[in-house]
């Protein structure tokens, strides 16, 4: 069975400065009428970096969600940017590291359900000390965390960004320690 839904008419509810958000008039495969809300997302662009068995992670305050969370360094893309440019911008922005090579790892959809952001996740590779410099609103510290450490901190629950997470395991299964 083909599970395809078909836009009918897409309607623009809400355009931003980082999303935009749609209410669209759809059909189901089966031809029935339906209602779809979409967010629009330019979508992001993480660094997995391990120096001496020490993953960098930056813990900043996440306004939607009212706290701050431990997560690997990240930022949004612009609309039609090179995901592995916006990755080695974002490393030295946040880190103050400079990677010579970037290897993607996986693309995550981090929210299916309603969202189109697609997260790209490299691994820095060729590293070296570059200058930190973090756009004018971000506020964050770095911390080099044990792999193991960090691990363990999924575990207990500490770091609960899906990105993150993700990369984590991937290390893990992987045998990164």
């Amino acid at each position: 069975m083909d599970h395809r839904e078909t836009t009918l008419k897409r309607n623009v509810i809400f355009t931003g400065k980082i999303i935009t958000v749609r209410k669209d008039d759809a059909l189901l495969p089966n031809g029935r009428p339906c209602t779809r809300e979409v967010v629009e997302h330019p979508g992001g662009a993480s660094v997995v970096l391990v120096l001496s068995g020490r993953i960098a992670l930056v813990r900043q305050f996440r306004y939607a969600y009212g706290e701050e969370l431990l997560e690997i360094p990240a930022g949004k893309l612009e609309r039609g940017e090179d995901p592995m440019l916006a990755a080695m911008r974002e490393l030295e922005e946040e880190t103050g590291y400079a990677a010579g090579k970037m290897e993607p790892l996986f693309t995550v959809y981090p929210t299916p359900g309603y969202c189109d952001e697609k997260i790209y996740i490299y691994r820095a590779l060729d590293v070296s000390t570059g200058r930190r410099h973090p756009d004018e609103d971000e506020f964050l510290d770095v911390t080099m965390v044990p792999l193991e450490e960090a691990y363990a901190m999924v575990e207990r629950g500490e770091i609960r960004d899906s990105k993150t997470i993700i990369a984590l395991q991937f290390l893990r299964l992987q045998g990164a320690v």
